[in-house]
């Protein structure tokens, strides 16, 4: 049995000062230290804080080797982006680029405390074994939890794309899971919206309305809004995560309510691409389920959060209209459906839960206690983020800011894959 001790505790919802952690995969006890009996395995924490990892609701682990690509680009508007860029960079990806954009998306997210990542992937040059390609990268050798699956597109062999999906499904372990991926209403026909309806009954997890230029095309092809549209082939099933839905109308939220998805916001993504940003007030108001994705625009997902709180007070016009606790409950919402689809218990820091750990320092330069911690943590700890120890179902995979990984031998490799990649995207 291994123990974290001298820890300070916070899980978003209890803080502990002067604690220990007995955990090996999952956490078996915590308790103040002068109960503390001894283990075999002992990180002292040092008064620092130790918080669960952070779940990422929404990822893009194919574009990390969209990082200083120069192409030509100047996008007019949304879709332009997508031809412009995303587009023309997913249909050249095929294994190796797969497997390095994981191993480095898994090496990025380590250093930032992300334990626990939804994936949502597009390869045209590997469709089929794409997904297992991003587990064992992701999972089995960097070892942190991944959800993931295939965004099935008219742009790409539709019936490859479904088999890729529920081949992967049938696999499922704590550590990994499948869900069905599909694009976006804008690259999916009704027959290819009517044939994954019939062929699966489960969650989705799909981009929704994330520009005004999917919700024209919808409106303008088929005579109703993209959410509407989902709603028409029975697609809003419980538990799927809409990604965006900046430009979901109210109606759409209630639909969205009514169906128990679960609404990914990204808002970094979305001020990047002038997209707009998403009504959080009405989401509430209809009870919308709101997790954070990053819609992989880097690693740093505290920096996440942080856009996430300031840009929806802008959003609401009000320096009260998005709180301390909306984000306290955004986290705690992206754990939960993580928790679900992984089928083992995240985000908590009790016993029965899985030991995804960070070791946090932090020097408060003001009184800290459990009235206040929350707001330690937005305006102090997020705004320099950095883990010294990161744990994922009970492994130490950093310690004191090193990684147990031959570091530099993939980032050399990953830069040499990266350059025959963008020689490939220029022919």
């Amino acid at each position: 049995m291994k123990a974290i001790i001298n820890a300070n505790i916070f899980d978003y919802e209890n803080y502990f000062e002067n604690y220990y952690i007995l955990f090996d995969n999952k956490i078996e006890e915590i308790g103040p230290m002068e109960s503390f009996k001894g283990a075999s395995q002992i990180i002292d924490a040092k008064k620092n804080l130790v918080l669960p990892g952070f779940a990422v609701g929404h990822t893009h682990i194919y574009s990390t080797f969209a990082r200083g690509l120069n192409l030509p680009f100047n996008p007019l508007n949304f879709k332009d982006i997508l031809n412009q860029l995303w587009w023309k960079l997913d249909s050249k990806l095929g294994e190796r680029e797969n497997y390095y954009s994981a191993l480095i998306s898994g090496i990025e997210f380590i250093k930032n405390g992300v334990t626990t990542v939804i994936d949502h992937h597009a390869s045209e040059l590997q469709i089929k074994g794409s997904l297992k390609t991003l587990k064992n990268a992701l999972c089995d050798e960097i070892g942190l939890r991944g959800i993931f699956c295939f965004e099935t597109s008219d742009r790409f062999n539709i019936d490859e794309c479904i088999e890729e999906n529920l081949d992967f499904l049938s696999t499922r372990s704590e550590m990994h899971a499948g869900i069905f991926g599909l694009h976006a209403s804008l690259s999916l026909s009704d027959d290819t919206l009517e044939k994954i309806s019939k062929l699966y009954k489960g969650p989705i997890h799909i981009h929704t309305a994330e520009s005004i230029d999917d919700v024209e095309d919808s409106l303008s092809k088929y005579g109703m809004r993209v959410i509407t549209r989902l709603d028409k082939f029975g697609l809003l099933r419980e538990n799927s995560i809409l990604a965006h839905c900046v430009h979901a109308s109210e109606d759409e939220l209630n639909l969205i309510s009514k169906n128990n998805c679960y609404v990914a916001l990204n808002v970094s993504s979305n001020m990047n691409n002038a997209v707009g940003l998403p009504n959080y007030r009405m989401m509430k108001k209809h009870n919308v389920k709101v997790i954070a994705g990053n819609d992989g625009l880097g690693f740093n997902f505290a920096r996440e959060l942080l856009n996430l709180y300031f840009s929806l007070k802008l959003k609401g016009k009000s320096p009260v209209s998005f709180s301390p606790d909306n984000l306290k409950h955004i986290i705690k919402n992206t754990y939960e459906i993580a928790s679900y689809h992984l089928n083992t218990n995240l985000g908590k820091i009790e016993s029965g839960f899985a030991a995804d750990l960070l070791i946090v320092p932090y020097t408060p330069p003001t009184p800290l206690n459990n009235e206040n911690i929350l707001g330690h943590v937005i305006y102090g700890l997020y705004d320099n983020f950095r883990p010294s120890h990161v744990i994922v179902n009970g492994k130490l995979l950093m310690e004191n800011y090193e990684i147990n990984l031959p570091v530099s031998e993939i980032y050399d490799e990953a830069r040499k894959v990266a350059q025959n990649f963008w020689e490939k995207l220029k022919e």
